[in-house]
């Protein structure tokens, strides 16, 4: 009866082990469904000094354009993945998107999280988002430091529109259409990299080396086509200490972590 018993428990034991992993994998996916977040841009007086022409920000690196509303319907850039590094959950956020800089009211977004693991490594999560809801992520694609990764947003309307993320390194595409009782401007273009919000605060933002959008242009009615150059360009500044460097040239931005 004793030996039944310990068979049974070890029977027991064995099947819960073997569904941990996707256990613990629903409730990360929960959490990060439940609490991570872009925010608008995040603009600073700065006490930086010996840096011209560019601005600051808390939570943003990289280059935005601001127009009239309208003008922008589409926002696409190529960047290759990095291999981020820093303490365990440490993080930054490559991604395009239409709003959120100087119209604050909505953003359409899509880009890809690196995070740093418990144990040094890294995962990878490629998300949408139509701020204020929160983000979510694309499943069906799989993504490794060193892939080139094209995403693309594209506004339907301003209520309506699709998130694009392709892996050019191994042929997987995610698409995602989206709606949303807040609309957009249309009237900011963004590549940016970001230091985003879990619970209420920014993450403990990871060193991801450089990230270079390319291909980086924005595009609407008008059939005028936008690149970084020519943008405002934004470093992130966090405790009075400027944490990138930020260059563009044509349809190039390059966003270096420093």
């Amino acid at each position: 009866m004793v030996s039944k018993f310990a068979l049974l428990t070890n029977l027991l034991l064995a099947s819960a082990a073997l569904a941990a992993p996707s256990s613990r994998l629903g409730a990360r996916l929960a959490r990060r469904r439940e609490n991570r977040q872009s925010q608008p841009n995040n603009r600073l007086q700065s006490t930086a000094t010996g840096i011209s022409n560019v601005e600051y920000s808390e939570n943003w690196a990289g280059a935005a354009w601001a127009e009239g509303d309208g003008t922008f319907t589409t926002v696409t850039g190529t960047f290759t993945v990095p291999t981020p590094s820093g303490s365990s959950g440490s993080a930054a956020s490559a991604w395009v998107g239409i709003d959120g800089d100087t119209c604050e009211n909505a953003i359409l977004q899509t880009g890809v999280d690196f995070t740093v693991d418990s144990n040094g490594g890294a995962s990878y999560d490629a998300w949408y988002e139509w701020y204020p809801d929160y983000a979510y992520d694309f499943s069906g694609i799989d993504i490794s430091a060193g892939d080139v990764i094209k995403t693309t947003v594209t506004a339907y309307s301003t209520t309506s529109g699709v998130a694009t993320i392709e892996n050019l390194t191994n042929g997987q595409t995610v698409t995602q259409d989206i709606t949303s009782d807040y609309a957009l401007c249309e009237e900011n273009a963004e590549w940016i990299v970001e230091d985003f919000e879990e619970g209420n605060s920014l993450v403990p933002f990871a060193n991801f080396g450089t990230v270079t959008f390319t291909d980086a242009t924005a595009t609407g009615p008008s059939g005028e086509t936008y690149t970084p150059s020519g943008a405002t360009l934004m470093d992130i500044e966090q405790d009075g200490e400027v944490l990138t460097s930020v260059s563009a040239s044509g349809e190039t931005l390059t966003v270096t972590y420093v």
